[in-house]
C-alpha cells in the first residue's frame, strides 16, 4: 500500500519568522521613518497574515531596538539613537582590539585567520563585486577575527553588538568605491596579524572602523533626509 503523502502546514512560529524578516527588511529600507506609529492591524494587513505572527515579529523586533510599543497607542519605529551607534562602535572597536592583542600573542595563526586571509588575500580581478555579498563577508571579517581569539564570551558580545549596529553599518556598501577599501584594508590588518605586529594591526583596525562609523553616519543622515522628502511629496 502507497502511503499517503502529508503536507507539511505552515506554522505559527514560520509566519512569525516571515513577518519578522519582511519587517525588518521595511525598516533598514527606510519605508518605515523613525518615528511613525502604526498599529497591529495596519501591519496584519500590509503583511496579509493575521495579527499573532505579526505580534510576535514586534516584540521580537522590540526585543532587538528597532521598535518600542506605546501605551494604548500602537507602535512606533524607534527615533535613530547616533550616540548609542556611536557607543556600540566604540565597543566593537575594543572588543576586536583585544581580539587582535591575542592573536598576535599565539604561537601560531589559528585556521579562521587561514580562512580569512584565503578570501582577502586576492588579485583585484578575482574580488566580490556583488555589493550585498560583499557586506555579508565584511561582517563576517570582524566577527571571525574575535571567534579566532577563542574567547567565547567576547564573540557573544561582539555578535549582538553586530545585530544592532546592521540596520547602518550595511549602508558603508551603498557606495563602490568601498568595495576596494575594504579588501585593502582587511588585506593591510590581516597581514599585521599574521606577522604579529600587534599595535600596528590594532591602529589600522581602529582606523578601520572609525572610518566606517563616519561613512554611515554620512549615508544614514543622507537616506532619512531624502525619505523624509519623499514622505512628504506623496502624502
Amino acid at each position: 500500500m502507497i502511503p499517503k503523502l502529508k503536507f507539511a502546514k505552515v506554522l505559527p512560529d514560520s509566519l512569525a519568522s516571515q513577518a519578522y524578516t519582511r519587517l525588518k527588511a521595511d525598516i533598514f529600507d527606510f519605508h518605515f521613518l523613525p518615528g511613525d506609529r502604526f498599529s497591529e492591524n495596519e501591519m496584519s494587513e500590509r503583511l496579509q497574515m493575521s495579527r499573532t505572527p505579526v505580534r510576535e515579529a514586534l516584540f521580537r523586533l522590540q526585543r532587538e531596538g528597532y521598535v518600542e510599543v506605546l501605551h494604548k497607542a500602537g507602535w512606533q519605529i524607534r527615533p535613530f539613537d547616533f550616540q548609542m551607534f556611536e557607543q556600540l562602535y566604540d565597543v566593537r572597536s575594543v572588543l576586536e582590539c583585544a581580539a587582535v592583542e591575542q592573536l598576535c600573542a599565539m604561537p601560531e595563526a589559528p585556521p579562521l585567520l587561514q580562512e580569512l586571509a584565503a578570501l582577502w588575500f586576492v588579485p583585484e580581478h578575482e574580488r566580490i563585486t556583488d555589493v550585498p555579498t560583499l557586506s555579508v563577508h565584511d561582517e563576517r571579517f570582524h566577527e571571525q577575527l574575535v571567534e579566532a581569539s577563542g574567547n567565547v564570551e567576547m564573540a557573544r558580545i561582539h555578535h549582538e553588538i553586530t545585530e544592532r549596529i546592521r540596520v547602518i553599518r550595511r549602508l558603508e556598501f551603498t557606495k563602490e568605491m568601498r568595495i576596494e577599501v575594504t579588501y585593502t584594508e582587511h588585506a593591510h590588518i590581516l597581514r599585521a596579524i599574521i606577522e604579529k605586529r600587534s599595535c600596528q594591526a590594532k591602529d589600522l583596525l581602529r582606523a578601520h572602523i572609525a572610518l566606517s562609523q563616519s561613512e554611515v553616519k554620512k549615508i544614514t543622515i543622507q537616506m532619512l533626509h531624502q525619505a523624509r522628502l519623499a514622505a512628504q511629496l506623496s502624502a
